[in-house]
């Protein structure tokens, strides 16, 4: 496993995260999950990421109970959540210094530890003003309740906006921003956010490296019996991926260049993402341990070279744009 500094940070995080999102305390019980987290911990992953928005917080209870019993040292691992999804009630949900302190508690407590290494605003709220989240999650890291601070999808001006609080207050950062990242979403990684790696130091934790299963080639020729896509409470992803279906074409072509390489195509679009230096770690979602071992097995490969970088952006195209020089 390598370990790579998160941002302009000292943290170190494992070249790849395990993630629980439709997994954990959904797809995975306890006793998968238990072996799945070891085998990760074994690996050398030691980046577990969460939020009280999965499962309603089984997730995180789930993960919590895992850790317990599987008795980590806590100086061992880097364990995240995210607030903004925590009920339906209007102080349930948002990032007010409330609720952004109930959810943090609330966490705390389902993962049954004293501190959150990584703690992340889920998404922007627009009803709250950033200098209020930005206090908020300052106060935490004080407290010693969360080490270090984030986003995830917010905007390049969103984030700033919260730097610029951060540093005019005298304030604790955000150092992290955790997007999707993969072959068919690229925009704000490479585009947008370009200007606040340099400036700020800002680091990044993926997710969704594999487009939720579009870059495993599985959904190319329509949905299969029992896939993910295929189940009732996924009809908004479904929807979502088939409004504009131009990215089907591209993963068979993908797919074909993958075979002339001997090269699985989810391990190609998984070491594409890790080719970028700005990632900090990328999160794998499973909900088996075979799927685990599979994707692990991908990090031992070389890295892609120049000749199928460019045979994979010939076929994608869809790279943003350079800065202009007038």
């Amino acid at each position: 496993m390598k370990y790579r500094r998160l941002g302009n940070s000292g943290l170190k995080l494992s070249e790849v995260g395990l993630g629980s999102w439709v997994t954990f305390g959904k797809q995975i019980d306890l006793s998968t999950g238990k072996q799945i987290m070891q085998e990760a911990y074994d690996a050398g992953i030691n980046f577990f990421d969460n939020a009280e928005g999965y499962e309603e917080g089984e997730a995180e209870r789930l993960m919590g109970d895992a850790i317990a019993s599987l008795g980590w040292s806590r100086d061992t691992f880097v364990l995240s959540s995210k607030a903004f999804w925590g009920g339906e009630k209007p102080t349930q949900k948002g990032l007010s210094r409330k609720h952004i302190f109930d959810a943090c508690h609330a966490a705390l407590k389902r993962l049954r530890v004293d501190y959150l290494d990584l703690y992340y605003c889920h998404r922007p709220d627009i009803d709250t003003p950033i200098r209020e989240t930005v206090w908020a999650m300052h106060d935490l890291v004080s407290q010693g309740k969360v080490m270090y601070w984030g986003t995830s999808e917010w905007n390049a001006q969103q984030i700033t906006e919260a730097i610029s609080v951060a540093k005019a207050d005298k304030l604790h950062m955000p150092i992290v921003e955790q997007p999707e990242y993969n072959l068919l979403k690229r925009d704000k990684v490479e585009g947008e956010y370009r200007p606040l790696y340099a400036l700020y130091g800002l680091g990044l934790t993926t997710f969704s490296p594999l487009a939720s299963g579009r870059l495993t080639g599985k959904y190319s020729n329509g949905i299969p019996k029992g896939s993910r896509l295929d189940l009732p409470e996924y009809a908004w992803l479904k929807e979502l991926f088939f409004e504009d279906d131009s990215w089907v074409q591209k993963v068979k072509l993908l797919s074909q260049l993958a075979s002339q390489y001997d090269i699985p195509l989810h391990h190609l679009a998984l070491k594409w993402v890790l080719a970028n230096p700005n990632v900090s770690s990328v999160i794998l979602g499973v909900s088996k341990l075979s799927q685990l071992t599979d994707n692990l097995s991908a990090l031992a490969r070389e890295p892609l070279d120049s000749g199928l970088i460019n045979s994979i952006e010939s076929i994608v195209d869809n790279k943003p744009n350079e800065p202009q020089r007038f």
